[in-house]
């Protein structure tokens, strides 16, 4: 009994190290700030960006004002609960910034580049709906050849 005990215990051992070979455990990637803001990663033409999560109406009201800069792999996603045409503003903003719309589904359905603080109070509206907006430093959708249609990974 004890040496059966042992088999099925040393087998239970092997598959679970096996399972974390194929699947890796499941570790949130949103990770508590100091600001209280959440913070992850978005994939765009094959970059990873470090993107501050903007996914309550306070969060998305302030945006990145405040802000100094954007480091070149930073950004802020700012995620709605439905699909629509969101307008931004450059409201307190103190540098440049390129704006992609993103849909539901993950495909960049329209996008404005090298948004200058200056355009305040203009406001920009995306020509589809859009579930999430990205923003960008000023330049990396140039850099980057990003264009509409894009896949982004959220």
């Amino acid at each position: 009994m004890k040496r059966i005990l042992t088999v099925a215990l040393l087998l239970t051992a092997i598959a679970f190290l096996i399972s974390l070979v194929y699947k890796p455990l499941s570790i949130p990637s949103l990770i508590e700030e100091e600001n209280g803001s959440r913070a992850r990663t978005v994939v765009l033409a094959e970059r990873t960006v470090f993107v501050d999560i903007a996914d309550t109406p306070e969060k998305r009201s302030v945006g990145l004002s405040g802000h100094k800069e954007l480091a070149p792999d930073e950004g802020m996603l700012f995620v709605f609960p439905e699909d629509g045409m969101h307008a931004f503003w450059m409201k307190d903003m103190s540098f440049s910034i390129d704006i992609l719309w993103i849909s539901r589904g993950g495909l960049i359905v329209d996008m404005q580049q090298k948004v200058a603080p200056e355009t305040y109070p203009a406001a920009y509206v995306p020509r589809k709906e859009a579930r999430y907006v990205l923003e960008l430093p000023s330049g990396w959708v140039e850099r980057y050849t990003v264009e509409l249609g894009d896949a982004v990974q959220l």
